[in-house]
């Protein structure tokens, strides 16, 4: 297994050129993913959430962090984790985020400028930059290599304003963020626009209306799933569930992943 501090640097390496990270919610969907060739992994908070029977945003930071420990020590890819706004709402409470994920053997992390509250749900601005400026004083004091991901959560929360997403990203770049990130672009038209405006590399969340070529011909670097692969699965546990209480049939499981494969993959690792 790779040290962390080579994990920390073949994940800043990754983005010189546009590739897909995956987001596992759990050991066995991380060590599949990892088997399937790619190159490297983000945690989910969503997907984990779900996982225990909770809504997004339900998972206590310390909770959070013992998985994303748990991932990464089920690989050796790069891991970066998504830890929503972090221990806090401070600055200060930004940088013990990053010093907590690093301890945790993370390859990077990200940050978010949502709050928390439905009813001002961004961060003001200045204060959205101090705590991007904090996090990356931390990771700079690090012994070893750490992507830092800054994320604009406009097009989430109900303020679907591009320049001010670009405004953000750019004071969060300049900040010294490593990597920028609006979830929720609807369009390559927008992903076009934004990576335009951008000097760092630019993580955008996958959607059907997106292809890896067109997001590459568009800037895009890292193109994350999010929470996807999970409600995928959740949606294939629901299509099975409901074709036996419908029909009283069995045909789901011709689509099922087989078992000795599973079996194979998960011996236990030397």
């Amino acid at each position: 297994m790779e040290n962390i501090s080579d994990k920390g640097a073949v994940f800043r390496e990754l983005h010189a050129s546009t590739f897909v990270i995956p987001n596992p919610w759990d050991v066995g969907t991380a060590r599949l993913l990892q088997s399937l060739g790619f190159r490297a992994l983000a945690t989910t908070s969503a997907g984990f959430a779900f996982s225990r029977g909770l809504p997004d945003g339900g998972v206590s930071f310390e909770a959070m962090i013992a998985h994303c420990r748990e991932i990464v020590g089920a690989t050796d890819l790069p891991v970066s984790a998504d830890l929503e706004k972090g221990k806090g709402d401070s600055p200060e409470s930004a940088a013990e985020t990053v010093f907590a994920a690093a301890a945790a053997g993370l390859a990077g992390c990200s940050l978010e400028d949502f709050s928390g509250d439905e009813d001002r749900p961004i961060y003001e601005f200045s204060h959205a930059v101090e705590r991007v400026a904090a996090a990356v004083e931390a990771a700079r004091a690090l012994k070893n290599d750490f992507v830092f991901t800054a994320r604009a959560e406009n097009f989430l929360h109900g303020v679907p304003d591009l320049d001010d997403t670009i405004r953000r990203l750019q004071a969060f770049g300049n900040a010294g963020a490593d990597v920028l990130y609006a979830p929720g672009l609807a369009d390559i038209g927008q992903v076009r626009t934004l990576c335009a405006a951008l000097e760092k590399p630019v993580n955008v969340l996958a959607n059907p209306a997106f292809t890896v070529a067109a997001l590459a011909d568009a800037g895009a670097k890292r193109i994350s799933l999010g929470s996807k692969l999970t409600t995928c699965a959740f949606g294939a546990v629901e299509r099975a569930a409901r074709e036996i209480l419908e029909s009283g049939t069995f045909a789901f499981v011709r689509e099922a992943m087989d078992f000795d494969r599973l079996q194979e993959m998960f011996q236990p690792l030397d």
